[in-house]
């Protein structure tokens, strides 16, 4: 087994993986209980000194110059990154910033990388957090990239100010204190260990971009309404057009003199799944396209001058219930809304509009995840729904709703798919239980802003996570004030049970308190879970220095800056 430190001017990349798989790091990690994969980094280095590592294109001898013509949804909520939840926001946004490390956009994300921060040293007990930052890099205003901006966007993340809502702030809750010893240096220290690659891989997360501490002064740490303010990123803001293009150019004092490749991106406003978006892609009209239709990926598969990739995506598709709202505030009355779901009709609904699969309350792919045969078997997810709407039923006479449910406000947004799941939700509930839904179509700002304030009685969307790990998205999503919790949904079972999953580094102790979790959810359900995402980018064989094939999500690997153009 090799010692695990940094040879004399850093580690190469191969040397970087094999370090995650052999080093001493690897066998810490073990005794933390890590599993490698996507939405968790393969097991991370306790030291790695990358002073030497630079990044580039996979290719040898790429072209530089060009524009990338880049079609995906770019209709904002608000500004603000850190505190969105929606690739409206990354999509379009990610290329601004750089994060204090990174995942790999040449190995689909596999692996972390350095980024801001070239070298890292995690202590022995995993409670010291120590990263290296690069000198000389600087922010597109012209000032100087110092450990007190790293200081000030994780203290931001971390604790969020009052009027500040950040969904990843869940990731760092094991987090004591943030300091700057130096003017280069930033030292997280946490109150408990963590697992290792959980950590490394919250830092590395796409939307944990490094803001300047005088921007965040400037605007009362709020910058929603802040429509271009300044980051490290490779490309800089041009201008935008609302529902029309956002336009970056290269940033030419970019602290990787070898990165981008490009000499900017054209961002094309185009609505998810939709056939405007498979038309653009197909006549190139665009060069990529992200989150397209099955339809318009079949075709792009059969033409030999493109490609198509399909993956998992870090989304959940639901139907919120506010719990604190006249029926349902009663666990019999979401239960039997669950129960009257046809979750594989609701997959079968929009197939040829967008790829999707059957789940419940955890990532269907991930390995916590009750296996499919086994979740098909329980009432709500069975082939046959007969059994499952009659004991919806039952649950609703006992709840005083025998009759059904009138007058409720189901709020949703304004995307194809979910106005189509949002009529065959609506039919289902009339069928079985005689509940009746009037749906109100909102824009994507209005539908968070409903959810968030508790304005509604049902809202179909999606929320998104960033990790495949219980730990993130239960937090966020379930726990009582999480986030994301946009059903006000809380039970004290399910809250005791979230610092025992969050500390167990035992993997069979940890899956057995997630499925007690779980279980919970099954009988108190906090939202209606409807299917889960998959992604389908098309894109011309022209467009070089990416590799998405292996994503988990689309919210990592953002940055465009090893993209070029063949042509």
């Amino acid at each position: 087994m090799q010692e695990n430190r940094p040879p004399r001017g850093g580690w190469t990349r191969r040397q970087m993986l094999e370090a995650g798989a052999l080093g001493a790091g690897a066998a810490a990690a073990g005794a933390l209980g890590l599993t490698p994969g996507y939405g968790l980094a393969a097991d991370v280095p306790m030291e790695f000194d990358g002073r030497s590592f630079q990044l580039a294109a996979p290719e040898p001898n790429p072209k530089r110059g060009g524009v990338l013509r880049y079609a995906i949804t770019t209709r904002p909520p608000h500004f603000d990154l850190h505190q969105s939840g929606t690739i409206n926001n990354l999509g379009a946004m990610g290329c601004l910033f750089d994060n204090l490390i990174r995942r790999d956009p040449r190995d689909s994300g596999q692996t972390i990388i350095p980024d801001l921060a070239h070298s890292w040293q995690i202590s022995r007990d995993a409670k010291t957090y120590t990263f290296q930052l690069r000198e000389g890099v600087q922010f597109h205003d012209g000032a100087e990239l110092t450990a007190e901006d790293v200081k000030a966007t994780y203290d931001r993340i971390q604790k969020p100010p009052q009027g500040v809502s950040i969904p990843r702030s869940v990731l760092f809750s094991a987090v004591e204190s943030i300091t700057a010893p130096d003017k280069l240096t930033i030292e997280f220290k946490l109150n408990a260990p963590r697992p290792v690659n959980f950590m490394m891989s919250a830092f590395a997360s796409g939307w944990n971009v490094i803001l300047r501490r005088k921007t965040l002064e400037d605007n009362n740490y709020n910058l929603r309404r802040v429509v271009n303010y300044p980051g490290t990123g490779p490309f800089r803001q041009v201008r935008r057009v609302e529902n029309e293009v956002w336009v970056m150019e290269r940033n030419p004092g970019y602290w990787n003199r070898g990165l981008p490749y490009l000499d900017g991106i054209e961002f094309y406003h185009a609505l998810p799944f939709s056939p405007e978006l498979g038309s653009a892609v197909l006549s190139n009209r665009v060069d990529y396209g992200r989150i397209m239709d099955p339809v318009s990926g079949r075709r792009i598969r059969a033409n030999p001058q493109m490609s198509m990739a399909q993956y998992n995506q870090s989304v959940i598709q639901a139907t919120w219930m506010n719990a604190k709202r006249g029926a349902l505030a009663d666990p019999r009355v979401r239960r039997a809304f669950n129960l009257a779901l046809d979750k594989a009709v609701l997959v079968d609904v929009v197939k040829d509009v967008a790829p999707m699969q059957v789940g419940g309350f955890i990532y269907p792919f991930s390995d916590f995840a009750t296996p499919i045969d086994e979740l098909r078997k329980r009432p709500g997810y069975q082939p046959d729904p007969a059994a499952a709407v009659r004991e919806a039923r039952s649950l609703m006479q006992a709840a005083g709703h025998g009759r059904g449910v009138r007058g409720l406000d189901y709020v949703v947004r304004d995307v194809p798919t979910f106005k189509l799941w949002a009529q065959a939700v609506q039919a289902m509930l009339q069928q079985a239980l005689n509940v009746e839904c009037r749906l109100r179509t909102v824009v994507e700002s209005v539908w968070f802003d409903d959810v968030n304030n508790g304005n509604y009685d049902l809202a179909v969307g999606a929320i998104v996570s960033t990790l495949l790990d219980p730990s993130d998205y239960f937090n966020a999503w379930y726990k009582t004030g999480g986030p994301q919790n946009y059903s006000n949904w809380s039970v004290p079972q399910f809250d005791a049970l979230m610092p025992q999953i969050d500390s167990e580094t035992d993997p069979a102790k940890r899956k057995a308190l997630v499925r007690q979790a779980e279980m919970i959810m099954e009988e108190n359900p906090p939202l209606l879970p409807i299917s889960w995402e998959q992604i389908i980018d098309g894109y011309y064989n022209y467009v070089k220095g990416h590799n998405p094939k292996d994503y988990f999500g689309i919210y990592d690997v953002v940055r465009m800056d090893t993209m070029w153009l063949d042509k």
